[in-house]
């Protein structure tokens, strides 16, 4: 052996080291939580409104920014009031400031420019939703859709993203309040295996069984694919957006529009205002009957529902004889009047329902009812279900939705005549 082959023998050893640190390394850096995964606001418990503009003057810059919030909170309710009953702002009513103060949850600061009297800003406003329900009123019915699924998905130099890690896009969907929109998202905060169920090739994949199992999986009745391709003219350059919204396994498109950075700085922006405008798509497309479930997501019920209510019944019998009287939230959904009594006389009639009342009225969101029960929370979910409800742990409280309807198979054509 030569001493240059001495040398070199320990190099390929060296170097298949340093390759496997290196993968290992590239790996943990693509699993590890803090690199992924942004959780969506809990949007339940506010409205929101943005691009509230202001502009007041005042004795110092004080006094005038608080009257430009109390301006924003003015214009704020007119403009929720308008969006939530389809009418325009200039109709709604008009509440006195203290009562404004007291359903106004808190006022968030999109850009504003102070000085020594004047104060100019774009605000948006927040609304406690349990407190502002009862002054919204119900000016004909609000729609609202079944669960759909939201999977952001981002082309950034030819590559897409949906939640392998953190982006600009998946933060402005998971920052964005669906408490104020029509259509029930149902948000992922893209840890765990979601990564690997919820990419883009999964998301242009027509086929019907892995669907069904990932709406099953997530709570969801339908599929939303908001798409975003990003184009840089430059590293922190300008930049052009083009925004595609789609609707079912299908990926029929719903919208589509292009809009334009000036800097990299301005990109978040730019994609808060790109969700905006889908969910407006996805809200039009609503109210026109066009975002409906596809029929073939639907996994048929070929089970005795008879026979179920019957075990379910069987085993709360058994369930009350051992557990005593406890008393349980109930969030449901009563975008109406009609919807919350049709909640209300759906828990009476179930089986060991003592006494229901409702804590928290929120007509155009989600609603609590205290129910108390002879019997333990699985039992009274396992009731519920069986009545054609989805029921859904959350914390301490059950979810209660409407489930989609089983398929029914289409009646047989009548036999042709044989001939004799």
């Amino acid at each position: 052996m030569t001493l240059f082959q001495s040398l070199y023998r320990p190099f390929p050893i060296l170097l298949g080291l340093l390759l496997a640190l290196g993968a290992a390394v590239a790996l943990r850096a693509q699993i590890e939580p803090g690199n992924r995964g942004v959780p969506p606001i809990d949007s339940s418990s506010s409205y929101e409104v943005s691009g509230v503009t202001v502009d007041v003057r005042g004795k110092d810059s004080e006094m005038a920014r608080a009257a430009g919030w109390r301006e924003a909170q003015r214009k704020g309710w007119k403009m929720l009031w308008g969006r939530v009953n389809g009418q325009p702002a200039s109709v709604a009513p008009a509440l006195p400031d203290s009562t404004l103060d007291s359903i106004v949850a808190g006022i968030v600061i999109e850009k504003e420019e102070v000085g020594p009297s004047r104060y100019i800003a774009r605000l948006g406003v927040l609304f406690d939703r349990a407190r502002t329900g009862q002054y919204l009123g119900v000016h004909g019915q609000i729609t609202r859709s079944p669960p759909m699924l939201l999977i952001p998905v981002l082309y950034s130099g030819s590559t897409p993203t949906t939640f392998e890690q953190r982006n600009a896009w998946q933060k402005a969907w998971a920052h964005f309040r669906t408490g104020g929109s029509p259509i029930d998202y149902v948000r992922v905060s893209g840890t765990g295996a979601d990564p690997l169920l919820l990419n883009a090739a999964q998301a242009g994949r027509p086929g019907r069984g892995w669907w069904r199992m990932l709406l099953d999986q997530y709570g969801a009745a339908d599929i939303l694919v908001a798409e975003v391709m990003l184009h840089r003219r430059w590293p922190g350059g300008p930049a052009v957006a083009e925004f595609v919204a789609r609707h079912g396994p299908d990926d029929r498109v719903v919208a589509r529009f292009s809009l334009r950075a000036p800097n990299s700085e301005a990109l978040p922006r730019l994609m808060e205002e790109g969700v905006r405008r889908i969910d407006t798509a996805y809200t039009l497309a609503l109210r026109s009957g066009q975002l409906v479930p596809d029929s073939s997501l639907v996994i048929e019920d070929t089970g005795d529902s008879d026979a179920l209510a019957q075990m379910v019944a069987d085993s709360l019998a058994q369930d009350t004889a051992l557990a005593g009287e406890a008393s349980y939230a109930v969030q449901v959904d009563t975008p109406d009047a009609a919807s919350l009594t049709m909640a209300e006389a759906a828990l009476r009639g179930v089986p060991g329902v003592q006494s229901i009342a409702t804590t928290s009225l929120a007509l155009g969101g989600v609603s609590v009812i205290r129910v108390t029960f002879l019997g333990t929370r699985d039992a009274l979910r396992a009731a519920l279900s069986a009545r054609g409800w989805r029921v859904e742990p959350v914390g301490e409280s059950l979810r209660l939705t409407r489930a989609a309807p089983a398929l029914t198979a289409p009646p047989a054509a009548p036999a042709a005549p044989v001939a004799r």
